[in-house]
């Protein structure tokens, strides 16, 4: 099986180059055809001597694959599906707004962190995302050159595969790669601690957290990762952060009818996220089936959103996109196609 090129780093490039006899600035030049140029095949990195693409083509290929099915949303949301190098599939979500366009993208077949309210937590694990098949998202997107934002919110747990993460931002964000500022990028957590670390020294990606809810006991239950990887082990890690420039620190909060919307919930949320510059998304949730889970209405969310506004915590309300398709919040999965493959 030939090895992928695509999320490469200009050190594993070097490597390239001196394994099939290429000088050391062909390093640059892959990575300018790779991350720039978008290249479709290694034959089309014309710079490249013919022996040296000859060679090169013996052992390597770009890795990339257009997605195998797109999903079109009434509200101009796109879903596609991937395959990727190990066989599995994922799905990621196109999101135009305007003069914006988000691609939400996957990090894992599935996720092991056992959500009760999403659809990918109940597929559960089926595989890690190489660096290459999370670069693959963006590669063969069709849109990929609309594109302002990047949120790995998609199925899996990224601090859950932290090392192929760190390499996929990496290369969007080097000067080699992307060059995209890391201000265009999200990355979201249930809240792995020592992953958070990494990405906090190793990154300057924003980054989101799903806490649902501010009570630990009523969150463990929503959420079992919170018997893992507990508020009280990570939010005192961000209080120590400066969230005061431009990185920003957010916290995803879907609103559940008689279950996290209550004024003590609200008093919680103040208490706990007052002392951090952040702002909290609240999430309308997308029913699935057989969940006892309930949206809470419109009304609700709006009051909501003002108390935290007004006591000193930022709250926005999310727009819902993609319903239609099972794009939105907490409906990716790809459990059947896995079963069929």
């Amino acid at each position: 099986m030939l090895e992928p090129l695509l999320g490469k780093s200009i050190t594993e490039l070097q490597a390239v180059a001196a394994q099939v006899g290429l000088p050391p600035f062909a390093a640059r030049q892959m990575a300018d055809w790779l991350y720039q140029k978008n290249v479709a095949s290694i034959d089309g990195m014309t710079n490249l001597s013919r022996q040296g693409r000859e060679r090169l083509a013996e052992t390597y290929e770009i890795g990339c694959s257009a997605p195998i099915d797109a999903q079109h949303s009434a509200d101009g949301t796109v879903k596609y599906l991937y395959q990727t190098k190990g066989g599995g599939f994922v799905e990621t979500v196109y999101i135009p707004d305007g003069d914006r366009a988000t691609l939400c993208v996957s990090s894992q077949v599935g996720c092991k962190m056992g959500c009760r309210f999403c659809m990918t937590g109940r597929q559960g694990f089926q595989g890690q995302l190489s660096a290459c098949d999370i670069l693959n998202q963006i590669y063969s997107l069709p849109e990929r050159d609309t594109l302002t934002n990047i949120v790995f919110m998609g199925q899996g747990e990224p601090f859950d595969n932290l090392d192929e993460m760190l390499r996929a931002t990496e290369v969007l964000t080097a000067d080699y790669g992307y060059q995209w500022s890391p201000r265009r990028i999200t990355v979201s957590t249930v809240g792995l601690r020592k992953g958070m670390e990494r990405f906090l020294t190793g990154s300057q990606c924003h980054l989101a957290i799903s806490l649902h809810n501010p009570f630990p006991e009523e969150r463990a239950e929503m959420m079992p990762a919170e018997r893992g990887y507990s508020l009280s082990e990570f939010l005192p890690l961000l209080a120590e952060q400066d969230w005061t420039h431009q990185r920003r620190l957010s916290f995803e909060y879907i609103v559940f009818s008689g279950l996290n919307d209550s004024p003590a919930h609200a008093r919680e949320l103040i208490r706990l996220l007052s002392p951090l510059h952040c702002r909290v998304n609240l999430i309308r949730f997308h029913e699935i089936p057989d969940t006892p889970y309930k949206g809470a209405s419109e009304e609700v969310m709006v009051w909501l959103r003002d108390y935290l506004t007004k006591h000193g915590v930022t709250a926005t309300i999310r727009a819902s996109r993609g319903q239609d398709i099972m794009a939105a919040c907490g409906l990716l999965s790809t459990a059947k196609k896995n079963e069929q493959a």
